[in-house]
């Protein structure tokens, strides 16, 4: 049995990402600000390439580069 996130194209983080979100749109007004706040950040990663690190990229900007791609692949 495949999981519906799966079956969708999501990714695990995606769907995570997704579900946080409802939550935290879910709380009152004074909890939905605390938890909005603690759900930012930024992530950031680097490939290495013999023993040389590449640039520095986004976590959030290079997965929706490639769920861009995977979209119009499956187009």
């Amino acid at each position: 049995m495949t999981f519906a996130w799966k079956a969708s194209g999501l990714t695990y983080n995606k769907y995570l990402s997704v579900a946080a979100r409802v939550v935290r749109r879910s709380l009152k007004d004074d909890k939905r600000l605390a938890a909005e706040r603690r759900g930012e950040m930024e992530l950031r990663f680097a490939k290495w390439n013999n023993g040389k690190q590449g640039d520095n990229k986004s976590v959030a900007d290079a997965n929706a580069a490639s769920m861009a791609e995977a979209s119009t692949q499956s187009s």
